[in-house]
Parts: C-alpha cells; structure tokens; sequence
C-alpha cells in the first residue's frame, strides 16, 4: 500500500473509533501505534500500515498459535465452502466431532460432556446457571483478584470493583475468599455453596499462579460440601501454561473446565465448557434449558479441531520458550531491580510487575512503538502481560526479551520510584 493510502486508512480507522466508538479508546489506539493501525497478521508478527512490523506477544492469549496458523485457516475455509452455520435443528457433523474431540481431549472418562460457545464470558455463565440448576443452591465461591468476564452474571464472580461500579445488584451469593488455605473453611461456613469458580492462574489479576496448596484446598473443600468445582482455564488451559489444562495437572479433579480465548486458533471465536455427567444433568434432561444462537456453529468447530492438533503438535515447542522467556525475563528483573519489581509466571503465560501504574503504561506505549505488543492487565495496571505464541522462533524470543530490556533501560526518571530496591522474579 502507498504511504499516502496507508497513512489515510489509519487516519480513517481512528477517526471512525473516535466519532463511533470511543474517543479515548482512538487515543489510546494511536499511542499504542504511532498513529499506524494493524494490517496484517503473519504467524508472530503483524504488519502495521506505516509499513513496521511489531511482534504480538499480546492479543489478551488469543494467538497462542500466532496470527493466521494455515492449518486453522485451512480448515475454515473447507467449512467456509461447506456449511459455516449450523441450521440448530438437524445434527452437523463438524461440531459433533469437536464436541467428540474436546470430551476425549481434556480428562478423558470423567469430563465427557461438552457445551460450546463463543467467547469466556458465554462459558462462565453457562457452568454458572448448570451448577445452580444441579445442586438446586444458589452461592459461588471466587477468589479475591479472579476476572471471570464482564457480563452481569460472570461479573458478579469477578474480582475488581472497577467493573462493578454502578451496576449492582449483581447476581447475588457471590463469596469472594483470600487465596490463603486457613481462609477456605469461612467461605463454606453458611453451607449452600452450588460452585467454586476459580483460575489457576490469574490472568488479569496480574499473572497470579495460585498457590498449589491454596488450590487443593479449595478443591477439596468443594468436593467435601458437594459443590461443582468450575475451572477457569479459558486463558490458561490449551497449553499455554504448559500442560493441557492446568488444573488435572494439578490433580484438582473438576467438575467443568472452561476453555476459550486460543481455542479457535486465533482465527474464530470459540469457547467450550468441558464437565462431568452431574454437573451437565439439567442439559441431558433439557437440552434447551440454556442455548446461543452461535453455539457449536460449524465454522468455529472447524477452526477448534485444527487448533487442538496445531496446539499437540507444538507443545514440545512450548517447552523450550517457556525456558527462553523464564531465563530471559529474570535476567531484565536483577537488570531494573527496583523499576521491575517482580516476574511472575508459567509457560507461555508471563507478568511483569513494574513500581507504578505509571511506569508500566510508559512501557506499554513504548513497547508498541518500538516491535512489541503486550497485553495490559486493566484490574492491576502495574502489570503487562507477555503473552508468546507456540510459533515464535528463538530468534523472534530474543528480539521480544531484547525490545523489552531496551525499552526499559530508557524509562525516564519520573517514572522510577524515588529510592529503594524492588524484589526480582518470585
């Protein structure tokens, strides 16, 4: 594209979110870019319109297998020429064969039932509403600093008052509890608990791994009370953590796995709610008890079969960028001790904790001007998430840890703190 026709699309695109959408989201868009907008994405990078490239270790862990995997693009495309949406009165086969795939993928023999979406959110209150609905109870146990969606009945589970604000009541019987095995016990206390929602790791809440013990405490709390108990790994699971859901690996034993985000390759949105013949029983009984109209569309299915082998056949993979970022990321913290304050992390999943909101937007913005897209956590602004695909290259890792050592030696002054020493990686 022509400088001048690439330089117009950008003014068009702000312009267009400015006056239709939000003018603050078209500032920050711009900042973010230098004025340039996404054109193109090409496995772990994406081509912007002033014609620079910025590697995408962000995109809030959708790109797990970076931008436009062929394989995932392949097989939406044969369904494209088939049969992208489902007429939801006869069976079709490509959504039946993920439903089989899924069930046989994530803990085979205990989480044989499947019910699928299109984003986080529809999975959170569709394990919501089949727990109640189950147990006949009505409480939820969350975690303090869980984000679990945005829609009124996943927002009542989600941690931060920011997304809260002005929209109570939310749905009621919502039990937040420190992560702290000696709290678990208090949240049980009134009885009537019909779920424990919990992430494994805490994306937004600024790429928290829960404590193991913390976890199997609450597992085991659930259990023991006859409540279901419902894993969010819908930014976790599929890999990027490491194993294929975090929580079996964990030896958790859950009732639901929630899955999205990476599960339509990064090219359809897709989410699916893995769980046991119990906590599925109201939709065995009534299928329609809880439906979307995009639910198992064939062409996400497609997308969903593809991304589960591209995703097995890159783990090994996986492995060795988790020790390249591990490494590398611990090298930046002892290099900015007291800007980096703390790396925390697992897999492909990494937070990088700065002294103040402030310095951590700094580099958020330079970052995008200088190769790299990083995801921000908005519940702990301090916080940028890294986010590598599957696909990137050693080199193209090394470029990422490089940009983000630069970007931080260049932090001005007003940005650090005024004196003392922060902690490294822990």
């Amino acid at each position: 594209m022509p400088a001048a026709d690439a330089h117009g699309a950008a003014r068009g695109a702000l312009d267009a979110t400015r006056r239709h959408q939000s003018a603050q989201l078209a500032l920050v868009y711009g900042m973010n870019g230098s004025g340039a907008i996404e054109m193109r994405g090409e496995g772990a990078r994406v081509l912007l319109s002033d014609g620079r490239t910025a590697l995408d270790f962000g995109s809030y862990a959708v790109t797990l297998l970076g931008q436009r995997h062929p394989a995932v693009l392949a097989a939406v495309r044969r369904e494209l020429d088939a049969m992208p949406v489902s007429t939801r009165v006869l069976a079709n086969p490509t959504t039946a064969r993920l439903a089989e795939r899924l069930a046989a993928w994530g803990d085979p023999g205990r989480l044989t039932k499947v019910w699928l979406g299109a984003n986080g959110c529809d999975a959170v209150e569709a394990a919501l509403k089949l727990a109640r609905l189950a147990t006949g109870r009505t409480r939820v146990v969350a975690v303090e600093g869980a984000y679990h969606g945005k829609s009124l009945g996943a927002l009542a589970a989600t941690w931060n008052p920011r997304y809260r604000r002005g929209l109570d009541p939310l749905l009621g019987g919502v039990t937040h509890v420190a992560a702290d095995p000696a709290a678990v016990p208090r949240a049980f206390a009134d009885g009537d608990v019909a779920a424990v929602l919990v992430e494994p790791v805490q994306g937004e809440g600024g790429v928290r791994p829960l404590e193991p013990d913390f976890l199997r405490a609450l597992a085991a709390a659930a259990h023991a009370h006859g409540a279901f108990l419902i894993a969010d790994e819908i930014q976790t699971g599929l890999r990027r953590c490491g194993p294929r859901l975090v929580s079996t690996g964990l030896g958790l034993e859950p009732d639901a796995v929630l899955l999205g985000k990476a599960l339509g390759g990064g090219v359809q949105p897709l989410c699916a709610v893995l769980a046991t013949p119990e906590l599925y029983a109201p939709l065995t009984a009534d299928p329609f008890a809880h439906t979307t109209t995009f639910s198992g569309y064939p062409l996400g299915a497609a997308a969903g079969l593809a991304a589960l082998t591209a995703v097995e056949a890159l783990a090994p993979r996986g492995e060795v960028l988790a020790g390249l970022f591990s490494a590398g990321l611990d090298r930046i913290a002892a290099d900015h001790r007291g800007l980096v304050t703390r790396v925390r992390g697992l897999g492909l999943l990494w937070g990088v904790e700065f002294a103040t909101p402030a310095a951590a937007g700094h580099v958020l913005m330079e970052l995008g001007r200088t190769g790299l897209v990083v995801s921000p956590c908005l519940a702990r602004p301090e916080v940028l998430r890294l986010l590598p695909p599957l696909v990137a290259s050693d080199a193209e890792a090394e470029e990422a840890l490089a940009i983000l050592g630069s970007v931080c030696a260049g932090v001005p002054e007003e940005f650090r703190p005024a004196g003392g020493r922060g902690q490294g990686s822990g």
